[in-house]
């Protein structure tokens, strides 16, 4: 937690609880979802105070939202670059950890000075594949659960 003092972070109770619940979390979870996992230990914590954090972490860099789920926004505590692969059916995302060496030729970077990329991988996921849920909206693996194998 010293990092998220370091970058200047104030940590009440609530917060700690909602950092406690993204360190390690690989689930890419909604706001939603993570007021969901911790207001059980703080019932007066509203959704406004994660949906803060969320976006006051995201500032400072500490969380990255993930635009490839339409119906809600989702954050990755994993600020290393990596991409992922996000299932069309259930929206589970994975962490794919591969660096892909893509160079933009110049002519189509219209004066942009290029300084990483994400690549999103669309598919569907080996649970859907085998009769899984069609679209539950949430996609969410919660933590220590494993990921899909084919």
């Amino acid at each position: 937690m010293e990092k998220y003092k370091n970058i200047g972070l104030k940590l009440t109770p609530q917060r700690l609880a909602i950092l406690d619940f993204l360190e390690g979390n690989t689930s890419h979870p909604s706001a939603e979802e993570i007021f969901t996992a911790v207001s059980g230990r703080f019932p007066t914590m509203s959704f406004a105070t994660v949906y803060n954090t969320l976006e006051t972490l995201k500032g400072k860099g500490a969380v990255v939202e993930l635009t490839g789920d339409p119906q809600k926004k989702r954050f990755d505590p994993n600020t290393a670059p990596h991409h992922h692969l996000i299932c069309t059916r259930c929206r589970r995302i994975a962490d794919v950890q591969v660096d892909y060496k893509i160079d933009l030729p110049r002519s189509s970077r219209m004066g942009f000075e290029i300084t990483g990329n994400h690549i999103e991988f669309f598919g569907v996921c080996p649970a859907c594949r085998k009769g899984g849920p069609e679209k539950t909206g949430s996609g969410a693996q919660t933590p220590g659960e494993e990921n899909h194998e084919d």
